[in-house]
C-alpha cells in the first residue's frame, strides 16, 4: 500500500527533526488550553490568510460528530487545521478522507506498525481494532460569501476515555501508548500529521478524489463483511461494498445496493 508520501516522493520525517519538517505554506498556532480547537478555529479563521494549524495542549470543551463531546484528557492529540479551498461544497466534505490517510500516514511513520490500524467509515482511525483518533469537519462562514474548512482531528495518544462516556455498540477506545508502547507529545505528532496531511491534499488537489478513495479502501475496516449504518431511527445492515465517487458509504443488502451519505457504523 503506497502512502501519500511515498506518492509525493517525500522522506518520512524523523524524530529528532520533528520541528524542522513542517510542511512549506502551513502555518501552526499552539495553544497551552483552549476549549475546542473547531471553536478557536471558527473564531480566528477570518484573520487567516493561509492554511493554519491550530493546536490546543488542553481541550475543555471538545467536541465530535453530531454535538457529541469529545473526551480529551491531558496529552492527547487535539487539532484543528484550517483550510481556504475554493472547489465546490460538495468536495470540501470528501476532505475527511483526506484528513484519515493523513493520520494513517502519520502513525505508521511513528510506529513502523501499517498492519495494525485501519480507517472506519466515515471518520475514524482504529489500532487494533479499538478507536484511536476522530476526524470532524465544520464549515467557517467569512465575509463576502466567503468560507473557510475546519477540520478537527482527535487522537488518543496517551489515555482512552472510559467505556461510560462512549454511546451503547461504539467501538471500544484504545491509545496509542497502551497499544504500541510509543510515546510521543501532542507537538510532535502535529509535525508528522503536517507533513503527511500536506502530501494527501496535493494528492487530492491535483488528481481529485479517486486516488483518495482507492488508498482509502485499500485501508478500510471490515470491508467486504456485514455492518450497521444507522441514523437517528433508521438502520441498514448489509455487506461493506465499497464508497462511491461521492463519499457515500454502500451496502449490498436484501433489498439491493444502498447508498448512504451520514450514519455511525456499527461492527
Amino acid at each position: 500500500m503506497q502512502t501519500c508520501l511515498a506518492l509525493k516522493g517525500l522522506q518520512k520525517p524523523q524524530p529528532q527533526h520533528l520541528s524542522a519538517s513542517f510542511p512549506d505554506g502551513y502555518h501552526k498556532h499552539v495553544l497551552a488550553t483552549i476549549d475546542s480547537t473547531n471553536a478557536e478555529a471558527a473564531r480566528i479563521a477570518g484573520s487567516l490568510s493561509s492554511p493554519t494549524w491550530i493546536l490546543g495542549l488542553k481541550q475543555t470543551a471538545g467536541r465530535g460528530r453530531g454535538g457529541r463531546q469529545w473526551a480529551d484528557p491531558q496529552g492527547n492529540f487535539a487539532a484543528t487545521l484550517v483550510l481556504f479551498p475554493d472547489d465546490p461544497l460538495q468536495n470540501r466534505v470528501l476532505r475527511s478522507f483526506v484528513a484519515a490517510l493523513a493520520l494513517f500516514d502519520a502513525l505508521v511513520t511513528l510506529t513502523g506498525r501499517a498492519e495494525a490500524f485501519s480507517l472506519k467509515w466515515p471518520n475514524d482511525v482504529l489500532l487494533n481494532g479499538g478507536k484511536l483518533a476522530g476526524i470532524l469537519l465544520e464549515t467557517v462562514p467569512l465575509s463576502a460569501g466567503r468560507s473557510a474548512l475546519a477540520i478537527g482531528m482527535g487522537v488518543n495518544l496517551v489515555e482512552a476515555p472510559s467505556l461510560a462516556e462512549l454511546s451503547t455498540g461504539s467501538v471500544p477506545p484504545v491509545s496509542l501508548q497502551d497499544a504500541t508502547g510509543s510515546t510521543v507529545t501532542a507537538e510532535e505528532f502535529l509535525d508528522f500529521l503536517a507533513v503527511s496531511y500536506a502530501a494527501c491534499e496535493e494528492q487530492f488537489s491535483t488528481f481529485g478524489f479517486e486516488p483518495i478513495r482507492r488508498a482509502w479502501l485499500a485501508r478500510a475496516a471490515r470491508l467486504g463483511e456485514v455492518i450497521t449504518a444507522r441514523s437517528g431511527q433508521a438502520e441498514v445492515s448489509g455487506i461493506f461494498d465499497t464508497i462511491d465517487e461521492t463519499g457515500h458509504l454502500i451496502l449490498n443488502t436484501a433489498e439491493g445496493k444502498q447508498a448512504i451519505a451520514a450514519a455511525d457504523v456499527f461492527f
